[in-house]
């Protein structure tokens, strides 16, 4: 196997369609030669949310010039390539299966091998990609679609301590910023109206507290933030800006809150399984960028002893340069996919956990 391994990614899976070329050298740090990410906010942003119709097409429409523009940055070829690494799950099917088909047609057209990627194990895995971690450590990913504990053992081996059974948290914030008018994306607008809010005047739930073990709910925190802004404008006949960031601020509160207490629980599951003298806590996703949340896991990881480590925004929210590195990993193990490979909307990481509750007739939560 060559010490050089230079992948071409592409990535698809929700509302961002994104190309990278990733070089890396056996025993040296990744080099991220490309990464290109065309945004669909415009698209989506009269519908307050994805739609995945809208989302699909664009990416069928937007994958080649998005390879061309990552080929052209890195100034390299499709030849160049050792192969070609595509998220194939999981993720809204329409985007998810373009990207397939996109990366089928590349890899028949050039004779590249074909890589599989599991979407989740691109940001597991981004660590790696960033610092160099070593496994075993554990990843909380947190974002608009997703939200779990993992033990990372090996780039194909997963342990889930827990995750949400219903809404993500990223989620939770885009209806909350809905709720009470903010627009989108919700995450960045709601901590910016925290930031003038009072935490305290409003006692919102901290979801599943009272419940043992690391699994999260955040839709009925949704609901009592719903209530009690109804209850606001009932009496008021509207909200007042001081209402809006009251309402802000105690809704962000208790996210962070449940979040570090489950977080504090996930580290005392990872030592115990696996007794890591330098322990890491990794954090991924979009949410991961809000300063009240990494605060609070900041603070915990001091006093649990763990490092903390959370890689650049722009390489936690979703990419593929991520997807790429997941290809060098994959590639370096001689593990290809042939063309008979499928577009999966559920995919879990770890194969052996019980499905999550919530999960519905479609399987289990990813």
């Amino acid at each position: 196997m060559s010490e050089t391994v230079t992948i071409l990614g592409l990535e698809s899976s929700c509302d961002d369609t994104a190309a990278s070329v990733l070089r890396h050298v056996a025993g040296q740090p990744a080099q991220i030669l490309s990464s290109v990410v065309f945004d669909q906010s415009d698209l989506h942003a009269d519908f307050g949310g994805v739609v995945p119709e809208i989302a699909a097409r664009a990416h069928a429409e937007r994958l080649d010039i998005c390879v061309e523009a990552a080929l052209k940055e890195a100034a390299m070829n499709l030849t160049d390539m050792d192969a070609i690494a595509v998220t194939s799950g999981p993720g809204l099917i329409g985007g998810v299966l373009s990207g397939v088909m996109c990366a089928k047609g590349l890899a028949a057209g050039s004779g590249k091998p074909l890589i599989s990627v599991n979407h989740l194990a691109g940001h597991a895995l981004t660590p790696r990609m960033t610092d160099g971690t070593a496994f075993p450590y554990l990843m909380l990913l947190v974002s608009g679609g997703h939200c779990q504990f993992l033990i990372v053992h090996a780039a194909d081996k997963f342990t889930r301590l827990g995750g949400t059974i219903d809404d993500a948290p990223g989620e939770a914030f885009d209806k909350t910023a809905k709720l009470l008018g903010l627009g989108n994306p919700g995450g960045p607008l709601v901590e910016k109206e925290a930031e003038r809010g009072d935490a305290s005047r409003f006692k919102l739930p901290r979801p599943l507290l009272d419940r043992a073990g690391c699994d999260m709910s955040f839709s009925g925190l949704k609901t009592a933030l719903r209530r009690a802004r109804d209850l606001i404008v009932d009496e008021k006949g509207g909200l007042t800006v001081q209402d809006r960031a009251d309402l802000c601020a105690g809704f962000q509160a208790a996210v962070a809150d449940s979040l570090v207490e489950k977080t504090r629980r996930a580290c005392l599951a990872f030592m115990d399984q696996t007794n890591t003298p330098t322990p890491v806590l990794a954090v991924a996703g979009g949410v991961a960028a809000n300063t009240v949340i990494r605060d609070g896991l900041q603070g915990l990881c001091k006093a649990q002893g763990f490092a903390f480590l959370a890689p650049p925004l722009k390489y936690c929210t979703d990419n593929a340069a991520m997807i790429a590195w997941v290809g060098v990993e994959k590639y370096r193990a001689g593990d290809f996919s042939t063309m008979a490979m499928a577009a999966r909307p559920r995919w879990p990481l770890d194969q052996t956990a019980k499905p999550m509750l919530g999960s519905g007739k479609k399987g289990a939560k990813a």
